[in-house]
């Protein structure tokens, strides 16, 4: 029960919503790059993307001091039909502003 709760109440706020569709599009994205596309400071997107993968919807690879986040997989089918619905909504995203490339 406190899993789905979890899951349920990431998906209660607008910017992780749009986090999630963003990425699902995108691939995996380092944080610099959310940083950038979403013009919001670092503290704050860690925050979101720190609830987002505690609620099971993303993956996190690190390299050296890059973090990078991808939706994770596989997704069970409740979160698998929350992406599917995430991705049928209308949402202004972002343009992807890549600031760092792997490995540098």
């Amino acid at each position: 029960m406190d899993v789905f709760l979890k899951s349920v109440g990431a998906l209660n706020d607008e910017t992780r919503v749009k986090l999630l569709k963003f990425i699902d599009i995108h691939g995996e994205c380092c944080v610099c790059d959310l940083e950038n596309s979403f013009e919001m400071i670092q503290s704050r997107l860690s925050r979101h993307l720190k609830i987002l993968k505690e609620a099971g919807f993303l993956n996190v690879k690190r390299e050296g001091r890059w973090a990078y986040y991808s939706i994770r997989t596989p997704l069970d089918v409740f979160r698998q039909a929350c992406i599917k619905e995430i991705n049928c909504l209308e949402l202004n995203l972002p343009t992807l502003k890549k600031s760092c490339e792997k490995g540098e």
